[in-house]
């Protein structure tokens, strides 16, 4: 188990006795970080000015305008967060965990279908996905349930029990159906574990279990006749693992089109004008799914390269905070949230080249919708805070 200088109760008499006030919380705050969050965010306006120019005849900035409203409400959370104490977050993880999945359940109750999956509520001014607020607080109860057992996580007891928490959200994500936002969640909790402390056995066993359930859902279940698929996700995996048996004339249409719009921006990019594979259609979902392509058509290698060091120094800044974090349970969350970050960018920039399967992962701060906008910039508010926490808590030692 990782071992930290102060203890969570040593860090609680600390703040109880001195506190944090604005300026001291703006004196520790990850500045780099806050400005490549920036960065991000306006990179991502100034992609989806250009992928969704002509989406709407007539209103060329529909979708620039509600991006920069989700980005607005995104920033104010995450300014909010940066002042709360995460250690609140440790005392509640029961609430926040029972929470989450009541509001993903919820969804099969009063949810909103769309493309064959049912995902989103409706508040009839605003469309929200709950999984993908999910994904943070599925991190924040975690964290805290390893934090309470923290020197019982060597033992296979405690592991079972944090699998069996952590496997009730997924299955319920899984049964949307949404196999990408379940496996981010899946990535989220291995990082857990392995910051937690682990053993390394354990880590192997649960890898070996993962390896024989995956072989079971793709191969042996269809077998004797069990699907636990949905058709369109088989092809997926399919057209990813076998392309020359890939027998789902959309899903190779969408992938032969992403790899075109990504080469044909070459060094430059096409502009927003010239990009055709954007502007005429032929790449779909090229918002939200495929926005990378698009934006690699339109920004070329020289804006990809720039999109992509963004997230480079984020994930390098988000890494150094589960060091510098003030005690295990801030660490725990530190590492979650980075590794889901760092999955949901690897999968959604990979499947536009045809390096990871094809999933309904958004890209972070990119791909337009309001609920990853607002989600991902309320986790970097929780990473400045633990950050700003663990170095005032180190200066004062």
């Amino acid at each position: 188990m990782l071992e930290y200088a102060g203890s969570q109760r040593a860090g609680r008499r600390a703040e109880q006795g001195e506190g944090l006030a604005v300026v001291g919380v703006l004196r520790s705050l990850d500045w780099i970080l806050l400005a490549g969050v920036a960065g991000l965010v306006a990179v991502g306006l100034w992609a989806v000015s250009g992928v969704t120019h002509f989406a709407v005849p007539g209103d060329p900035t529909y979708y620039l305008n509600r991006q920069i409203v989700y980005a607005g409400v995104g920033a104010g959370i995450l300014v909010v967060a940066v002042f709360i104490d995460p250690d609140i977050y440790r005392r509640y993880w029961k609430a926040i965990f029972f929470g989450t999945v009541g509001l993903i359940a919820i969804v099969f109750l009063a949810g909103h279908a769309a493309r064959g999956s049912t995902r989103w509520i409706s508040l009839g001014f605003f469309t929200f996905q709950p999984s993908e607020f999910g994904k943070l607080a599925f991190v924040l109860a975690i964290a805290g349930f390893l934090s309470v057992h923290g020197r019982e996580v060597g033992g296979v007891g405690t592991t079972l029990r944090v699998l069996g928490l952590g496997l009730i959200p997924v299955l319920l994500v899984f049964a949307q159906p949404d196999l990408g936002t379940a496996l981010v969640y899946l990535a989220a909790l291995a990082a857990m574990l392995f910051v937690g402390g682990t053993p390394w056995r354990q880590l192997a066993v649960l890898g070996s279990i993962a390896v024989l359930l995956v072989v079971g859902v793709l191969w042996a279940g269809p077998a004797v006749g069990v699907d636990f698929l949905k058709g369109y996700q088989k092809s997926r995996l399919t057209c990813f693992v076998h392309p020359s048996k890939c027998s789902s004339s959309d899903t190779r249409y969408n992938l032969e089109q992403s790899i075109v719009s990504v080469g044909a921006g070459q060094v430059y990019g096409r502009g927003v004008n010239n990009a055709t594979q954007t502007r005429l259609q032929f790449l779909p979902e090229n918002g939200t799914d495929f926005v990378f392509a698009s934006y690699s058509e339109q920004r070329g290698f020289v804006g990809a390269s720039l999109l992509l060091a963004l997230y480079l120094l984020v994930l390098w800044r988000a890494l150094r905070i589960v060091s510098i974090a003030r005690d295990y349970y801030s660490a725990i969350v530190a590492g979650g949230i980075v590794v889901a970050l760092l999955f949901q960018i690897f999968i959604n920039v990979g499947m536009t080249m045809g390096i990871a399967p094809i999933t309904g992962i958004p890209l972070p701060f990119v791909s337009v919708g309001g609920s990853s906008m607002i989600a991902n910039l309320a986790a970097m508010g929780v990473l400045l805070a633990i950050y700003a926490r663990g170095r005032a808590a180190r200066r004062r030692r």
